[in-house]
């Protein structure tokens, strides 16, 4: 049995979720914030502290007459709870008065970089092929040039030594394979 069908609940979900969503707030005025809650207590306090004292003042005068001992524990309480109001008090005008942390960003230009060009004179058709392979992909692996090239091991070792030799493509040991790159 369900109580909430999805639609309803989804609708649900978007509310609570724009609800409770905690925007980035300035130093100020979380600051302002904070300040307007500490006179709130404040104001609570001596409504407190007043309630107190009528209510000791029916209760004890009677009995202890000025000296109650109730009055000291009022007055501790209200110096205690003043105290937490001025700290609240301090940390608000602190940071109404802070400097506010400054965004730095930094963006990064890419330089429009221009085409290498590569003097591929004196290469034979297979170097050709194996030096557009590792052109177009960047970096690839010895093993993945074998399989598209469907040349064998040996074969591909004499070509890209050749490529190395021109100065054209790197290889980087990487494990157990190498990894041809293009020379920067």
């Amino acid at each position: 049995m369900r109580l909430v069908s999805r639609p309803s609940f989804m609708k649900i979900h978007k509310l609570l979720k724009a609800c409770f969503q905690v925007k980035s707030m300035e130093n100020k005025k979380v600051g302002y914030l904070i300040i307007g809650i500490a006179i709130v207590i404040i104001f609570i306090i001596f409504l407190f502290n007043n309630t107190m004292r009528d209510i000791v003042d029916a209760t004890c005068s009677t009995e202890h007459g000025t000296s109650c001992p109730m009055y000291q524990s009022i007055d501790q309480q209200t110096y205690l709870s003043f105290a937490i109001a001025a700290l609240l008090v301090i940390i608000g005008l602190v940071l109404v008065f802070s400097k506010p942390q400054e965004r730095i960003i930094v963006k990064k230009v890419k330089e429009k970089q221009k085409p290498k060009k590569y003097d591929l004179k004196g290469l034979k058709p297979e170097e050709k092929k194996v030096f557009n392979l590792v052109k177009e992909k960047k970096a690839i692996f010895q093993a993945d040039l074998i399989e598209q090239t469907g040349f064998g091991k040996a074969k591909m070792t004499r070509v890209i030594d050749r490529l190395e030799g021109h100065k054209l493509v790197e290889r980087k040991r990487r494990g157990m394979t190498n990894v041809v790159v293009l020379k920067e």
